[in-house]
């Protein structure tokens, strides 16, 4: 049964100090329209800075999830994005005036107290789930993850932390199934914790200065210092936080099985790239076989468009009037580039846009009842440019359907270059009658 996307009803802020950094930092949450996933946005700098929580964003950090932007980065992200994946939120913007998001005591309470304050509220889109398909492992040491498929829509953790018989943690080992209320009562209270040397070390490197032992478990050889357990596999329900935050830089809901053993962030961020390269190359292995659901002789015959406004090479996924894929292969020849930038060649924006609005097209035509009609361009919305499309590019069409009336139609379209985001739009369609051939 499919779900629909979600946003919050509300804004909501909170306020606290960075972990490592010890800078303020005021938080605020708001929501967000459909298929526009968590961005976090940095309202300190001279424009606002946007950045998508995603893994191609990573900002490589020790002990900590960091995203980037040029020279602008956001620290200390997956707490808030593990509260945001539990509570099942698609759609939010985070919006903060420091470099680093608020440590609270160390847990996902704080998150999770404002997420549910500003009230969670569906939209009319479908969820899109990343759903795990063949086994992927991933190790370092004696550190491994683990992933395979799981049957339904749901992530299944199972995690061992054991750092041998000297560590004074023990072995600790717990299973969780993601959802809300099993994460606010299980896993959101568990707390950040370090070993004594290792709080000293990060002391002594300048990082977390301010933390006393109450922010945080800072675990000596007799347990907590100045401090007790909330539980007593509290770090092992900590790490299981932690994974369940990294894994949505994939940008959606990891569906599947999960073992992990002694992983940290920089295992956690490889398993996503492991899973994201598995999608692509299925994808890639898709548009190979067989015949497309779509070839060019299909294409002409549904829309009116000829060369050289027919932007859509042919559509090798399309699932029903939910969902189409097309393909757009780029070369010197389009005669566009004879005048746009002739010296550097850029495919100009609102032809990428038209590629996007074809496939759009395309997907309504796929309706039973608009046999007969055309879709004819009404409106955009929250058109974004993430990258030159340049000769030599092929780009990957994609559009989803958001709903569909007796005259109109909305899609949400993307395009992409190999993995990078290159356009998306929301595109409005009215439904006319088609000339007659």
């Amino acid at each position: 049964m499919s779900q629909p996307q979600t946003t919050i009803a509300r804004e909501v802020e909170l306020s606290g100090r960075g972990l490592f950094t010890g800078f303020p930092v005021r938080v605020r949450f708001r929501p967000a329209p459909p298929e526009s996933g968590i961005t976090f946005v940095r309202s300190d700098q001279g424009e606002p800075v946007r950045i998508a929580a995603r893994i191609e964003n990573l900002s490589r950090r020790a002990r900590r999830t960091s995203l980037k932007n040029g020279t602008v980065t956001i620290e200390t992200v997956e707490h808030c994005l593990a509260s945001l994946a539990a509570l099942g939120i698609d759609n939010v913007e985070v919006e903060l005036d420091n470099a680093e998001l608020p440590s609270g005591d160390g847990s996902c309470l704080l998150f999770v107290e404002a997420l549910q304050a500003a009230g969670i509220v569906p939209q009319e889109a479908e969820r899109r789930y990343f759903r795990i398909s063949e086994p992927v492992r991933v190790a370092e040491g004696d550190a491994e993850l683990v992933a395979w498929p799981r049957n339904d829509d749901r992530l299944d953790i199972y995690y061992e932390l054991d750092y041998g018989s000297g560590s004074p943690l023990g072995r600790q080992t717990y299973r969780f199934v993601v959802e809300p209320d099993g994460f606010i009562r299980e896993i959101a209270p568990a707390r950040t914790f370090v070993l004594e040397e290792e709080a000293r070390q990060l002391q002594a490197a300048g990082l977390g200065r301010h933390v006393t032992y109450q922010d945080l478990l800072v675990i000596g050889p007799q347990g907590p210092i100045e401090n007790r357990y909330r539980f007593s596999d509290e770090c092992v329900r900590h790490k299981i936080m932690d994974l369940i935050g990294d894994l949505m830089l994939t940008g959606g809901f990891v569906c599947g099985r999960v073992f992990a053993r002694r992983s940290g962030h920089h295992l956690n961020h490889e398993l996503v790239r492991r899973l994201l390269e598995q999608q692509l190359r299925q994808e890639a292995a898709a548009r190979r076989s067989g015949q497309p659901p779509l070839d060019i002789h299909a294409v002409q015959r549904i829309l009116p468009h000829r060369y050289p406004m027919l932007l859509v090479d042919r559509v090798v996924e399309l699932d029903g009037d939910r969902r189409a894929v097309g393909i757009k292969n780029v070369t010197i020849n389009e005669p566009f580039f004879q005048g746009h930038y002739p010296r550097r060649p850029i495919m100009p924006g609102v032809l990428i846009i038209e590629a996007m609005a074809q496939l759009g097209g395309l997907l309504l035509s796929q309706k039973l009842e608009h046999t007969g009609k055309v879709a004819v361009l009404l409106s955009l919305e929250n058109v974004k440019f993430r990258r030159p499309v340049v000769p030599g590019d092929q780009l990957v069409l994609e559009a989803q359907t958001i709903r569909v009336k007796s005259r109109t139609g909305e899609v949400f379209c993307q395009a992409r270059v190999a993995s990078e985001l290159a356009a998306e739009a929301t595109i409005r369609f009215m439904l006319v009658d088609a000339e007659p051939g």
